[in-house]
């Protein structure tokens, strides 16, 4: 029993006794006030628990409720799809002709009076004689120089073309590494079951493909009713201008396609979320620009430097940008990617999907895991070139580094450049545009007629399932935007993500297979789309 003592009124403490009889006893208010508060203090941490767990069981109804009725937004079916026949491929025929493809030496440096200009003439003669029906259908226009525009006029005027992309130049090939190369790399040999050499997959493949699917409509007598636009730049490798001028010229004329498509992304055999093959279309492009830093100073001899030298005030800026990293967004067309994904991917990816108020972190942090995966949820920041003193003992009157930038869909090339300049306030550095960077692309659509289509027959190749991408590099169809009023980038070519490193690289090569698939992709898509 809890009594304060009065025959010990010294002791003031608590004390445990006994009850003895006859003993006057009061029981100490204070201690009993404390246990009461106790008592009530227990009984508020049980209603106070019972009211967390109820709200915990309310969250977790609201979980699972989401995630068995959640649905992915580029959910096939908004729009039904009645896909045109497919022709028979020629395989031997569109094989030969992309081995003699890759002859021609279409290289694009990046110094243009480096490029023998002849190769694309004698290029341009070469599709001329080898695509006679398709020559016959289209007319043909030179735009730039060397890029081609050729319009395969549709038979109602009301509907709005189709407009199909694919250049005609190559990356040049690394110096001291032809000896590398299985076969050589202008060789065009057809061995293993593959078209070897530089151009087999970047992006002849694509262009031979579609003039094989061109010519087979043509000589089955098949009439688009809705045009047909082939835009093949010149030197998308080396900037692209040959297709900003076609494009230009196509919005002088007023031409507004349902849809343009150019390569980009393609079926990837090991995709990391399932583990099996999923085609990738991509529905927007990063952004481009590379920024100049340059660090002044006076310059002079090595051996009575300055307290700081220009080449130290140079990386103490470049450390300032890159240690300033632009944060990571679950949004944009990567997340519209693993949304679509969602349910196949199993029931944890699919609750962390339907439920991102509660799981965005953890999915940020997963899918930017790699590099890959971390260059789609943000702006990328790169330090690519340095240039300081031309002697080892000489100070540099300057010192200048490029970062090269890839900009997501959300952000411009001004908030880059300004948070730059942010970074670098301070030093005596300038950061100004090397030249003026390309914009991120908008977003194209994922419910419209052409998304349905296009997802249609690129899922028609295989046992796959298809989801929006997006595209980190660049393409010509960013000079598109104005012109089509959705732009897709999709190569119907199934490779393992290790494979995909041969491009802009060593062996480059195109599968048999893989050629049968393009061509009959590209047929389907006009028959079913321009019928």
């Amino acid at each position: 029993m809890l009594l304060r003592c009065f025959s010990h009124p010294q002791n003031y403490a608590l004390v445990r006794t006994p009850f003895v009889p006859n003993r006057r006893y009061v029981l100490d208010l204070t201690a009993a006030d404390g246990l009461l508060a106790t008592r009530g203090a227990m009984k508020a941490i049980t209603k106070s628990g019972l009211a967390l767990l109820a709200v915990t069981a309310l969250v977790a109804v609201f979980v699972v409720v989401r995630t068995s009725t959640y649905r992915p937004p580029a959910a096939p079916g908004a729009i039904e799809v009645q896909l045109a026949d497919a022709l028979p491929v020629d395989l031997d025929r569109a094989a030969h002709h992309l081995s003699e493809a890759v002859r021609f030496r279409t290289v694009s440096h990046q110094d243009a009076s480096q490029n023998d200009v002849a190769e694309w003439d004698r290029f341009h003669a070469w599709l001329q004689e080898t695509y006679p029906a398709a020559h016959a259908a289209m007319t043909r226009e030179v735009v730039a120089g060397h890029t081609l525009v050729y319009t395969w006029p549709g038979d109602d005027p009301t509907r709005a073309p189709i407009i199909l992309m694919a250049h005609q130049d190559v990356v040049p090939v690394t110096p001291g590494t032809e000896s590398d190369w299985r076969h050589g790399p202008f060789d065009g040999v057809i061995d293993e079951g593959a078209v070897w050499g530089r151009g087999s997959v970047d992006n002849k493949s694509s262009l031979i493909a579609l003039f094989e699917a061109i010519e087979a409509l043509a000589v089955d007598g098949f009439a688009p009713a809705a045009s047909v636009i082939v835009l093949s730049g010149h030197d998308e490798e080396a900037g692209g201008s040959g297709a900003a001028a076609a494009a230009a010229l196509l919005r002088d004329r007023g031409v507004r396609a349902e849809f343009a498509l150019d390569e980009g992304l393609a079926i990837v055999a090991d995709f990391p979320l399932l583990g099996r093959p999923v085609a990738l279309i991509g529905i927007a492009e990063k952004g481009y620009g590379t920024l100049r830093v340059t660090a002044a100073a006076a310059g002079g001899h090595s051996s009575a430097p300055p307290s700081e030298t220009g080449v130290a005030t140079l990386a103490r800026a470049v450390l300032a940008i890159t240690e300033r990293p632009f944060e990571m967004r679950f949004q944009g067309p990567a997340a519209d990617m693993v949304r679509t994904l969602a349910p196949e991917a199993g029931f944890a990816v699919k609750l962390a999907v339907a439920n991102e108020w509660l799981f965005e972190p953890l999915l940020i942090r997963q899918i930017g895991a790699t590099p890959a995966g971390a260059a789609s949820l943000h702006t990328t920041i790169a330090p690519t070139m340095l240039r300081g003193s031309p002697k080892e003992n000489v100070l540099p009157q300057d010192a200048a580094a490029w970062i090269n930038y890839r900009i997501a869909p959300w952000q411009t090339s001004a908030e880059v450049l300004e948070r730059a300049r942010a970074a670098t306030a301070g030093l005596d550095v300038t950061v100004e545009w090397e030249r003026p960077p390309y914009e991120p692309s908008p977003v194209s659509s994922i419910t419209s007629r052409s998304w349905q289509i296009l997802s249609a027959v690129a899922a028609s190749g295989g046992e796959w399932p298809v989801a929006p991408g997006l595209v980190t590099a660049t393409t010509d169809s960013r000079s598109l935007t104005g012109v089509a009023t959705d732009i897709y980038r999709f190569q119907a070519i199934v490779a393992s993500l290790r494979e995909f490193e041969m491009i802009h690289g060593t062996n480059e090569h195109l599968t048999l297979d893989n050629l049968a698939r393009m061509t009959s992709f590209y047929t389907r898509l006009i028959a079913t789309t321009a019928r």
